[in-house]
């Protein structure tokens, strides 16, 4: 999936084939379409409009906002498809719909308000690309910062738990669960009501427990999915104490000897014929190879985190010094970009607990 200039009709499209349109100039507005999704989202409009078609006036009057400018905004979000505009009225378009609103079942609303957070930090690249020093986000952030990030990973959750609850595979009798960096435990959550012999402990950060709680107790599951504050990285993981161990959107944050080590002391917390599952946004395997989504994260974490993306290669290399046996890759969405690749602890005489239970 690439994010950049696109034609609206045949005429632009040959225009934009000739080369002669200065792209660059025209895709630097960027930043003036996010923030006009953001600010919407902030100030109550797509919510303003969930009732039914609004005129500017009265959407500026329910968010509390200057009439002129809201119109204007409103009109920039015709334009990106959000609302549409016929006979002086505004009503939500289908994407606004499905992913703007708060109560929307798979809403990205906290997400796009996590945004202003990730902007600042998005502010430093300058200084990350001159001197090559990352932030440490997960070390500077505030309270309130925590509290905007873990809502936005919430939110972010949603499109992702569908697939993700299909293509996680849980050994046969699996009781025991651990996800690690797991902070609102939804994943944890979805893989338990699936799978009603499961029980999970959900391992995080402190910082993140605090703010993640409130998010795992909504989805009425404290009696079978549970938080534990800790650092994965130090603490005692235990040993052949989970059938299943969940590595979910974490390896990126971690350099390769870190990862190592994590791994490492996950394939010990495993009983055999437990799988250890590693799931990510897959690193390119060369520039302008997988999509410009892979290119971006792996920038992303690189600024953020120390590391960056991983590839398949790399993680089953992980399993394989730790003792486990990689399986075979699992796409997790459509398209590509996400996998979970997955790693098998096999009994002591070589053959898998799988393998005995398949005959």
């Amino acid at each position: 999936m690439r994010v950049g200039l696109m034609a609206e009709n045949p005429v632009e499209a040959a225009i934009l084939r000739t080369g002669l349109v200065p792209a660059p100039m025209l895709e630097a507005y960027a930043p003036m379409y996010a923030r006009a999704i953001v600010v919407a989202t902030k100030l109550g409009i797509f919510d303003g409009l969930r009732g039914g078609p609004g005129s500017a006036a009265s959407v500026a009057e329910a968010c509390g906002t200057e009439l002129r400018a809201t119109e204007k905004l409103l009109n920039v979000l015709v334009t990106m498809k959000y609302l549409r505009h016929r006979n002086g009225l505004y009503v939500l378009g289908r994407q606004a719909r499905r992913w703007l609103l708060a109560d929307a079942p798979a809403s990205v609303r906290d997400v796009i308000l996590m945004k202003e957070l990730e902007w600042s930090w998005i502010d430093r690249l300058e200084n990350f690309v001159r001197d090559g020093e990352p932030l440490d986000v997960h070390g500077t952030m505030s309270s309130d910062d925590w509290q905007a990030y873990q809502r936005g990973m919430r939110a972010q959750a949603n499109p992702l738990a569908p697939f993700l609850e299909r293509r996680v595979p849980v050994p046969v009798g699996a009781r025991d669960m651990l996800d690690i960096g797991g902070s609102h435990g939804y994943f944890s959550v979805l893989l338990c009501r699936r799978h009603p012999q499961l029980r999970a402990t959900v391992l995080d950060l402190p910082l993140a427990v605090a703010h993640a709680a409130p998010l795992l107790a909504r989805e009425g599951m404290g009696d079978r999915v549970m938080h534990r504050a800790g650092d994965a990285l130090v603490d005692d993981l235990g040993e052949a104490a989970y059938d299943l161990i969940l590595i979910f959107s974490l390896v990126h944050h971690f350099d390769d000897a870190t990862n190592r080590k994590l791994v490492s002391r996950a394939a010990r917390a495993l009983r055999p014929g437990g799988y250890l599952v590693i799931g990510d946004a897959e690193r390119p395997s060369s520039p302008g190879k997988g999509g410009q989504q892979g290119a971006f994260f792996d920038l992303y974490f690189a600024l953020t985190s120390r590391s960056g993306l991983w590839s398949l290669d790399e993680m089953r290399d992980w399993q394989k010094a730790a003792g486990l046996v990689p399986r075979k890759s699992v796409s997790l969405i459509p398209g590509g970009g996400f996998a979970l690749q997955v790693a098998e602890r096999v009994a002591a005489h070589g053959r898998s607990e799988r393998q005995e239970k398949r005959g």
